[in-house]
C-alpha cells in the first residue's frame, strides 16, 4: 500500500472523508486499517445522525415502549406502564448523553485523523475546514475526497421562517409537549407519534395523502392505523397545512419547546398544539460542500457527474437513506479503493442488493425487495401469499391478541422470493431469512426445505410458502 511522505503527511491524504456519520466511518476505518492515511471531517458530533438523532435513540424510545404495551396482552404479567423519566434517562445512556468523545477516540485509534470543522472543497481534491474557533486547515488528498454528509430536512414553503421541530429535536426530546402536530405519514412519523404518545403528548398527525407509510403493503396502513388510533392518536388523511402561525419565541435548542402555542390551519379546520414536528422527508446534505469550486451541482452528484476523484456515498449520494444500505456502500467502495491504484467509482455494481428496512412502531412492520404493486410496475409476473400472525402457533404465544400480517412476493419466471413484508411482533428479527432467500436467488422449492423450529413465529413461513407453491400447481 502507499502512504503519504513524512514531509507532506500532517495535511496529506490518501483518502479524505467529509462527515463522520456512519458510513464515513465504516469507510475511513477500512481504508486506514490498510495503513492508507485517512481523514475525516466533521463539523458536529461523531458518529452522525443515525448514533444520537435517529436510529438509537427512536429505539431507544420505542423498545421499552413496545414491552410494557406487550405486558398488556400477555397473561400472568403483571402489566407495567412506561416511566416518562426513565425513559429518556435510558435514551440518554443510549447516546453517550451527546458526548462523542468515545467513537473520536475509537476512529483515532484505527488510524484515522479525525478533524473538527466545517469541511468545503476548494479545488481538485482540496478541502478546506473551517474550526468553530475560526482557524482554518487545508487539506489535500492524494487519490479521493468522499461525501458522507447525510441529509438535511425537506422544509415546504408553509412552514419556511416557522420555528418548529425536525426528527432530531423529537428523538431528543428532554419537555414532552402536551400537544403534539406531526406532518408527514413515513417511518419517522408514524415512529414518532409512537413514542410521543406513550411519553404522554396528545398527538395529531396530518397525512397530505391517504395511507401511512405510502409504498408499503396496503394492510400495512389499514393495520398500523388501527393501531396508532388505539392508543390515543388521531390521525387526519388527506389533510394539507395552508397556513401555519405561531408568535415569536426564542429557540432553545433540540428537545425544547422553541416558541408559543402553534396554529396549524388546513382546509377544513384550526389546529393549536404546544409543538409541531416536520417530518415530511429529508434530502442529501451537499448546500454546504462548496461543489461550485469544482464546478459541479447537487444534481451532478446525484446523478454521478462527479470527476473520479469525488464520490457521495449513503445519504449523501442520494441513493440509500438507510444507515444499513449506506454501510454497504460504504465497504463496497472501501474494498475497491485498497486494491486499486485508481479512485474507484462510487457504486460499479451490475445489480442493486435488496433493501431491508424495519419501522420500529407496534407492531413492528418488517420489509424487503418489492411490493406487489412495485413488481407488477416492473414488469414482474408475481404469485403472493398472505397470511396473519393470529394463526401461526408461535407468534400466538408471544402475545395473547397478536396483531400482524405477511406477505410474500415471488417471481413466477424463476420461482424466487422477491418481496416480503412481515407485520407483527418481533418481525425485526425475522426480516433477514427473507432478505437472505431474495440476495441468493433461493427457488421456493428450496425454501420449503427451510425448516423453522417449533413453536416460533418463523412458522408463518410454512403457509406462504405452500399456497405459492399451491398457486403454481406443484
Amino acid at each position: 500500500m502507499t502512504s503519504a511522505t513524512a514531509s507532506s503527511s500532517e495535511h496529506h491524504y490518501e483518502l479524505i472523508v467529509i462527515g463522520a456519520g456512519p458510513i464515513g466511518e465504516v469507510l475511513a476505518q477500512a481504508v486506514a486499517a490498510e495503513g492508507m492515511s485517512t481523514a475525516i471531517v466533521e463539523h458536529d458530533l461523531v458518529g452522525g445522525d443515525c448514533a444520537y438523532y435517529a436510529c438509537k435513540p427512536s429505539k431507544a424510545l420505542l423498545h421499552p415502549i413496545q414491552v410494557a404495551h406487550e405486558s398488556q396482552h400477555l397473561g400472568g404479567v403483571q402489566s407495567a406502564s412506561v416511566v416518562a423519566d426513565d425513559l429518556l434517562a435510558r435514551r440518554n445512556a443510549q447516546v453517550s448523553h451527546y458526548d462523542d468523545s468515545a467513537q473520536k477516540q475509537a476512529l483515532e485509534e484505527s488510524g484515522v485523523t479525525v478533524v473538527r470543522g466545517h469541511g468545503r472543497l476548494t479545488g481538485e481534491k482540496s478541502v478546506e475546514v473551517h474550526a468553530s474557533d475560526g482557524s482554518t486547515r487545508s487539506l489535500q488528498a492524494e487519490r479521493a475526497v468522499v461525501i458522507t454528509t447525510g441529509t438535511a430536512p425537506n422544509i415546504p414553503p408553509v412552514f419556511e421562517g416557522i420555528p418548529v421541530w425536525d426528527s432530531q429535536d423529537a428523538t431528543a426530546v428532554q419537555d414532552v409537549p402536551p400537544r403534539l402536530i406531526i406532518i408527514g405519514g413515513g417511518p419517522v412519523a408514524c415512529e414518532a407519534a409512537s413514542w410521543m404518545s406513550a411519553l404522554g403528548s396528545k398527538v395529531t398527525m396530518l397525512i397530505r395523502e391517504g395511507s401511512l407509510l405510502t409504498g408499503f403493503e396496503p394492510f400495512v396502513s389499514d393495520i398500523l392505523t388501527e393501531q396508532l388510533e388505539q392508543s390515543g392518536v388521531d390521525i387526519q388523511f388527506y389533510t394539507e397545512a395552508v397556513q401555519v402561525r405561531r408568535p415569536e419565541g426564542m429557540d432553545q435548542g433540540l428537545g425544547m419547546i422553541k416558541g408559543g402555542p402553534i396554529t396549524v390551519r388546513t382546509a377544513s379546520a384550526s389546529i393549536e398544539a404546544d409543538e409541531l414536528l416536520l417530518a415530511t422527508g429529508r434530502r442529501p446534505a451537499l448546500d454546504s460542500i462548496n461543489l461550485a469550486s469544482v464546478g459541479l451541482s447537487v444534481d451532478d452528484v446525484l446523478e454521478e457527474r462527479t470527476p473520479d476523484w469525488l464520490h457521495a456515498l449513503g445519504d449523501a449520494g442520494g441513493k440509500h437513506q438507510l444507515t444499513h444500505m449506506g454501510k454497504y456502500q460504504s465497504r463496497q467502495f472501501a474494498a475497491r479503493f485498497i486494491h486499486s491504484a485508481e479512485a474507484p467509482d462510487a457504486d460499479n455494481t451490475d445489480t442493486e442488493p435488496p433493501t431491508p428496512q424495519v419501522v420500529f412502531t407496534d407492531p413492528q412492520i418488517a420489509f424487503v425487495g418489492l411490493s406487489e404493486e412495485a413488481a407488477r410496475e416492473a414488469g414482474y409476473d408475481v404469485i403472493t401469499a398472505e397470511a396473519n400472525f393470529a394463526d401461526v402457533a408461535g407468534a400466538a404465544l408471544l402475545r395473547d391478541d397478536v396483531v400482524g400480517r405477511a406477505k410474500i412476493v415471488v417471481d413466477t419466471a424463476t420461482d424466487c422470493l422477491i418481496g416480503a413484508t412481515l407485520m407483527g411482533p418481533e418481525t425485526a428479527e425475522m426480516l433477514h431469512a427473507a432478505t437472505i432467500a431474495i440476495t441468493a436467488d433461493v427457488p421456493v422449492s428450496i425454501l420449503q426445505h427451510a425448516v423453522p423450529a417449533f413453536p416460533t413465529a418463523s412458522e408463518v413461513w410454512l403457509g406462504l410458502l405452500q399456497q405459492v407453491a399451491d398457486s403454481a400447481g406443484r
